[in-house]
């Protein structure tokens, strides 16, 4: 059996059928990992042992006659900012090498376990997740399986790689103010971005305590989906958890039928290249959308976001930022100190608007179900790249490619990351979000099976 061949659905299946072993298609990820990654860089530890141990029980569980967890040897890798036992936490730092490795795993470690997940390792990373690039100084740039001379996305570029390289199927990152989407979008694959306190956090470095979700990655709907309903429960020990039950995803057959889908315009179409603009118009066919809806006061919310981000990220590093700054990425140390020093007057007002800003957002629910936006305004760019061009406007390239998620993770609302192919592009993605109602991931990732049974989204495979 061809294991590359395979989404990690349907490994889960043929595992559990006694069709493959745990152990073959552990070793076999491990070797397309030894494969790609000197070029791909998408790791930075490797947990090859503990892999093996883990792909060796669920074949001794499957030999005593014992029914298989959900994820039973389905290979995957968390961004470098989740605990793992043994192991230094690096959140792409230099100054985290420091560190006491973990003593335990992080909380949603734990959950990909009891599911029989094979953990292969960490993954590359914007420094303390402070970027949309994964450009990082300290461990080298995470590179475009697409097209090597280009950025990954960030802050979780490690993660989209290692799924579109088919390193591994599922990969487990975190999004602020897009770091899954942009990833997601460059890079080809399938991305979910939870609704704000949906999954703990707990046994993860934070980054902006108030904005900060952990999301997974997949080569496939039905995996991501798989993967969201295996991480789901509540947390008693992280005040950030607020789910207070788990709400399985359902029968994605049922896709956008009785489902109220628009498309965002305005801000979301006036920042967006014409390829961007495709891939939405693609998905809206797709779905049936047709009608243009206007999401209120995306420029303020993400210009409040930038603040609520650089204030809270700066006062989490002060100590560090006085002590040890020559050790500090040089793409993101400007931006913390600034923020450190920012005025709390400024960082109050912006979390009064965002509460305003929540209730608007919300209120478009009462009339649609899901909304269609571009996730980044472009194809990924050359690692390097300073500028990007949008409509004939050049933006700073590193900050401009979360213009279109940040509106929207500053609301908190659920959103897949569906990876679409327009033209334009020379052959590279754009993904589309399809956002929904706080705590309703399963219309979402309902649209996402749409769109995917349509055949306008999917991942694509990279050779060798």
């Amino acid at each position: 059996m061809d294991v590359r061949a395979l989404k990690s659905f349907e490994v889960a299946r043929a595992i559990r059928a006694g069709d493959i072993s745990a152990v073959e298609v552990t070793e076999a990820a491990i070797a397309r990992i030894e494969h790609t990654d000197g070029v791909v860089n998408a790791f930075t530890g490797k947990s090859y042992t503990r892999a093996r141990r883990e792909a060796a029980a669920v074949d001794a569980q499957r030999a005593r006659g014992e029914a298989l967890p959900p994820l039973a040897g389905v290979p995957y890798a968390v961004k470098n900012l989740f605990d793992i036992t043994g192991e230094v936490t690096l959140a792409g730092s230099k100054i985290n090498r420091d560190h006491t490795p973990a003593t335990h795993d992080a909380f949603l470690v734990n959950r990909m376990q009891a599911a029989g997940g094979v953990l292969l390792g960490s993954l590359n990373m914007d420094e303390y997740a402070y970027g949309f690039t994964t450009e990082n100084s300290h461990y080298g740039p995470t590179r475009n399986p697409h097209d090597v001379q280009r950025i990954a996305g960030g802050s979780s570029g490690g993660c989209g790689a290692a799924v579109a390289a088919g390193q591994v199927g599922v990969s487990l990152g975190s999004d602020t103010n897009g770091s899954i989407r942009v990833p997601a979008s460059l890079c080809g694959v399938w991305g979910l971005k939870p609704t704000f306190g949906r999954l703990s956090r707990r046994g993860s470095y934070p980054f902006v305590h108030s904005i900060d979700h952990l999301g997974p990655f997949a080569d496939a709907l039905e995996s991501l989906a798989l993967v969201y309903d295996v991480l789901q429960s509540p947390d008693p020990l992280d005040p950030g958890c607020h789910a207070e039950r788990v709400q399985p995803v359902g029968d994605l057959t049922k896709g956008v039928e009785g489902l109220r889908v628009g498309v965002l315009g305005g801000y979301f179409h006036d920042n967006a290249s014409d390829p961007a603009r495709e891939a939405v118009a693609t998905a809206a066919r797709a779905l049936g959308a047709s009608e243009v809806v206007e999401w209120p006061d995306a420029a303020q919310g993400r210009a409040a976001a930038f603040i609520v981000t650089a204030a809270e990220g700066g006062s989490l590093h002060l100590d560090d930022l006085r002590t040890r700054v020559q050790d500090f990425e040089p793409l993101s140390v400007d931006r913390f100190i600034a923020g450190a020093l920012m005025p709390v007057s400024w960082y109050l007002r912006a979390q009064r608007f965002r509460r305003l800003y929540r209730d608007r957002v919300n209120a478009l629910f009462q009339h649609w179900d899901v909304l269609l936006a571009p996730a980044t305004p472009v194809c990924a760019s050359v690692i390097g790249a300073e500028w990007i061009d949008i409509q004939g406007t050049q933006h700073p390239a590193r900050p401009s490619m979360g213009l279109l998620t940040q509106p929207v993770s500053f609301a908190g609302c659920p959103v897949v990351a569906a990876p679409i192919w327009p033209s334009g592009t020379a052959g590279l993605p754009i993904a589309v979000q399809v956002i929904a109602a706080p705590w309703r991931e399963d219309l979402a990732l309902r649209a996402g099976w749409a769109l995917q049974t349509a055949g306008v989204s999917h991942t694509k495979p990279v050779e060798p």
